[in-house]
């Protein structure tokens, strides 16, 4: 057996006296010449991309099972043979079930729609290797152990309530990932905003977003022509605005990390509550005022057109009140 010590700390194992798994995969006709990170990200759900890419760079992925491919870009061929040796991670034990109550809001045999409350992580990470929507998915549903990230096609932050939609099965997941990039499934959201609303009342901001060269925790607006980022594209309309604040209906059309938060700040109207973007908390709010209200899209199989809506939860509620903003 190799070496089991993994150089990167950020790639150690959970334990050092766990054996090392040997996993042998085939590529399909449907995958025939992606990236080789990417077919292996696809097919081993839990690890990472960034995880597999460090195996790879130590030779720990081989094609039929002798020959170490070193680059992550190299292109796969149907009917390729690899074997890749797997060392525990924090993330891949953390892919367990646990039951986790879950609103569901609509189900049938190849999508759920659900409804995420605030405080709930969606996806294991650090800090959070437990306790996730993912880990009460795959004790829902047995199914969800074969299908990439349980289902998991989107994401709401920790703070951040509303509604999901995940998938039951690999086609419907591969369906709804594509439905995403081509911007057929419209998510809104409503969020409150401090200071009264400046300019007009449709805004469409589209500043790049990407991590932020100062703080590498949060993200920010940046120049791609200096740093890593990509496009961002957000419509802003104000419902009501009063002097303390403003509530703000949101529509993305792109999906980065934190984007209504980024862009609420860049144009001067941090969220009620989100600490990290500027915005200052209220009594009776926890975390950052942002809620996923609506969830439209065409069934990937009946194509029957689906919409969903959910009331504002009470403590947004109690926010419109305490600053005097109505909502119909």
């Amino acid at each position: 057996m190799k070496d089991q010590t993994l150089e990167d700390e950020d790639f150690s194992m959970a334990s050092v006296d766990t054996e090392v798994e040997r996993r042998k995969l085939s590529v399909p006709i449907s995958m025939h010449g992606q990236r080789l990170d990417r077919f292996l990200a696809d097919s081993i759900y839990e690890f990472s991309r960034s995880y597999l890419q460090h195996l790879m760079s130590l030779g720990y992925v081989k094609l039929q099972s002798d020959k170490p491919i070193l680059k992550a870009s190299y292109r796969v061929k149907a009917g390729e043979e690899y074997q890749i040796e797997l060392f525990p991670t924090d993330e891949s034990n953390a892919f367990v079930p646990q039951p986790i109550p879950i609103d569901i809001v609509f189900e049938d045999e190849s999508i759920w729609v659900i409804h995420k409350p605030a405080g709930l992580v969606v996806h294991p990470a650090p800090g959070n290797w437990s306790g996730t929507l993912l880990n009460g998915l795959l004790a829902l549903d047995s199914r969800a152990l074969s299908v990439p990230r349980a289902g998991i096609v989107h994401r709401l932050d920790k703070d951040t309530s509303g509604l999901m939609v995940v998938a039951r099965t690999r086609q419907a997941m591969d369906a709804l990932v594509d439905m995403i990039a081509q911007r057929e499934i419209k998510r809104e959201y409503l969020a409150i905003g401090h200071r009264s609303w400046s300019g007009p009342q449709v805004r469409e901001i589209q500043l790049p977003i990407g991590r932020d060269p100062k703080n590498r925790i949060r993200m920010a607006v940046v120049d791609l022509s200096k740093n890593s980022g990509k496009e961002a594209h957000t419509t802003l309309s104000c419902l009501d605005t009063q002097a303390e604040g403003c509530l703000v209906h949101c529509q993305l059309h792109t999906g980065r990390t934190h984007q209504i938060r980024v862009h609420m700040a860049a144009i001067g109207h941090p969220l009620l509550g989100d600490v990290i973007y500027g915005g200052k908390p209220l009594e009776g709010i926890g975390g950052q005022a942002l809620h996923a209200f609506r969830l439209s899209f065409s069934h990937p199989f009946t194509h029957k057109y689906l919409s969903f809506k959910l009331d504002l939860p009470t403590d947004i509620q109690n926010g419109l009140r305490l600053w005097g903003l109505s909502y119909n």
